[in-house]
């Protein structure tokens, strides 16, 4: 299937555009020969090479969400930063879509950093990540791989493959729920191949969601349904494939994050359904690492997860950029 490139040159971010920042679209590929599509952003009026940062997330958004949001900000305060869609997402190719990979995007990241290190006005001695929600486990697990980073942060963070084993809470972490949802996706695989196309999952919920729904799904509608709505973002949309995440479910993406040399924080709500999972990679990050002085874990009080999602009152971005500009030097 031939693919093509469609850039939407206007500005279409959930974010106003900011007037210190220079911004252009830009593309690089990854290792599969999988062309991604970025935003960059650049402080005006810099002088010399500039610290760089790589921002994706979250799980199931575009770039016009929160990752651009993010990246606008940290080139307000002096980085060049670009936020990219995963392969199979947004503007970025990759056929079928809606597919996710626990390697395919990790390899997205380091394509974000090969791109980095080879631009005229960036220090490739100076790279760091951000990862949002799903993809703050995928920053902290190309973190484990990639010793191009010099520092990371993950935001909000979910471990995709413990919630796709286990499910919300580890409610169903046990070889027979795990065994009964790998039959009925393999049941959907025989469904889509017969059919020639591939059922989506669903998105998130239409407003007003029901009133006996869980807070966190409230949560992502207010976001992916109202507020931060996109036409290209599957959570706003029609969601992944039903069978677009099966492979998280035996390949966990944290094996060696107790191996990580370089700075990471994570970041995440007190208040946040998913605050666990922070927790407790931050726990299994400094388990017999040797290198422990230079990782930290944030717990702000009172937020929810959406709250690092586009909240300026709630995000630390002076903390986050205190952070880069310690460990990008």
């Amino acid at each position: 299937m031939d693919e093509k490139l469609k850039l939407v040159q206007e500005w279409d971010k959930t974010f106003p555009k900011s007037e210190k920042v220079n911004h252009r679209k830009v593309t690089f590929h990854n290792r599969y020969g999988i062309t991604l599509v970025a935003d960059l952003y650049e402080p005006k009026n810099y002088k010399g090479k500039l610290s760089a940062i790589a921002v994706c997330g979250p799980f199931g958004a575009v770039k016009e969400q929160a990752s651009g949001l993010y990246a606008q900000e940290m080139a307000e305060r002096g980085f060049l930063t670009i936020a990219f869609d995963p392969s199979y997402t947004g503007e970025s190719l990759g056929t079928p879509r809606y597919m996710a990979s626990p390697d395919i995007n990790t390899e997205d990241y380091q394509a974000a950093i090969d791109f980095l290190s080879i631009q005229e006005n960036v220090d490739s001695e100076r790279i760091g990540i951000i990862g949002i929600c799903g993809w703050g486990g995928m920053a902290l697990n190309v973190a484990s791989l990639d010793t191009r980073i010099k520092a990371t942060v993950a935001s909000t963070m979910y471990d995709m493959t413990r919630v796709n084993a286990n499910g919300y809470f580890d409610e169903s972490d046990s070889e027979e729920a795990r065994f009964n949802n790998k039959v009925a996706l393999n049941a959907q695989r025989l469904v889509d191949y017969k059919n020639g196309n591939y059922e989506l999952g669903g998105g998130c919920l239409e407003l007003p969601v029901p009133e006996d729904a869980p807070f966190y799904v409230k949560d992502y509608s207010e976001y992916y349904k109202d507020r931060a709505y996109h036409s290209r973002s599957l959570n706003s949309n029609g969601g992944w494939n039903k069978i677009g995440c099966m492979s998280f479910i035996n390949q966990p993406i944290l094996r060696y994050s107790n191996e990580i040399r370089s700075a990471v924080l994570i970041i995440h709500g007190e208040k946040a359904h998913s605050c666990y999972f922070s927790k407790d990679a931050y726990a299994n990050m400094i388990k017999g690492n040797k290198y422990t002085e230079n990782k930290e874990l944030m717990i702000i009080p009172g937020a929810v997860h959406t709250d690092l999602y586009d909240n300026m009152n709630v995000i630390p971005f002076d903390k986050m950029e205190e952070f880069f500009k310690n460990n990008l030097k």
